[in-house]
């Protein structure tokens, strides 16, 4: 294990982490933020925050100006892999690309191993932006024996009117020859896998983002099939200024879980 620790002006530590995946037999960085109350703490919920399309592990902690304060505020560790362009899933197509093995596996054992935790879904959580949003609801609704909660901000919680955007036919193949791939693994596609009051869910995008009708789409399946959800909207775009809101709003939902 390699850790690099840097202590920032606000309380919280930041740990860049170096973690092996033996599905994919290399090692993949991540970030993770630790409160300030953590020498004193037993065991701490964990948030897993995924990065959106062309950012990386160092994106969260380097472009929301109040994570370190939340994670203090919250008594609550964020733990934030590198996903590549993966979009988070194991690839049909390129048997390299195991990120649904990597963060909902191996990564929160070696989490659960390193850190002080509580060892159990109702001690963890997953969100993240864009690219992250559609990460982090697949893999909950996915493997809802890991989560307790999960969220997504401004999230592709569909990719199939996509078909041309962010390296996704490299993961799934070209949407024209393998259309069955596209529809397999879009969140979108994933809402019959959750079992009624198992998972705690908050889903939220802007008015204005490329996103948005995708997340009404989604909105409505949960409705219809009477799948309790947090859903809200606002003005907005695609961009940093929505998400440093977003987080704050998903990790004080996320507290209310953990805490309850």
């Amino acid at each position: 294990m390699a850790i690099f620790v840097i202590v920032l002006a606000q309380a919280s530590v930041v740990d860049t982490v170096l973690t092996y995946s033996p599905s994919m037999k290399k090692n993949i960085k991540a970030v993770v933020i630790t409160p300030d109350s953590y020498a004193t703490g037993k065991a701490f919920p964990v948030i897993y925050l995924l990065h959106g399309f062309s950012d990386s592990y160092k994106s969260w902690v380097a472009k929301s100006k109040n994570i370190l304060q939340l994670s203090d505020q919250y008594n609550v560790i964020y733990v934030c892999p590198d996903g590549a362009t993966s979009w988070y899933f194991d690839s049909p197509v390129n048997t390299k690309i195991k990120y649904e093995t990597y963060v909902s596996g191996e990564l929160v054992k070696w989490v659960d191993q390193h850190y002080k935790t509580i060892k159990s879904r109702r001690g963890r959580g997953i969100t993240g932006l864009s690219m992250g949003g559609h990460g982090a609801l697949y893999l909950a609704f996915r493997h809802q024996g890991v989560y307790g909660v999960a969220g997504s901000m401004s999230g592709g919680v569909d990719i199939r009117p996509f078909p041309n955007n962010w390296d996704l036919s490299h993961n799934l193949g070209e949407y024209k020859d393998y259309p069955q791939n596209w529809d397999k693994n879009t969140v979108i596609n994933q809402v019959h896998f959750l079992k009624p009051n198992k998972l705690s869910i908050i889903i939220d995008c802007g008015t204005e983002d490329f996103f948005f009708n995708v997340n009404q789409d989604l909105h409505a399946k949960l409705l219809k099939m009477n799948i309790p959800h947090d859903y809200s909207t606002r003005p907005g775009s695609h961009n940093w200024e929505f998400w440093t809101v977003s987080i704050q709003t998903h990790t004080q939902f996320m507290s209310w879980y953990f805490t309850k």
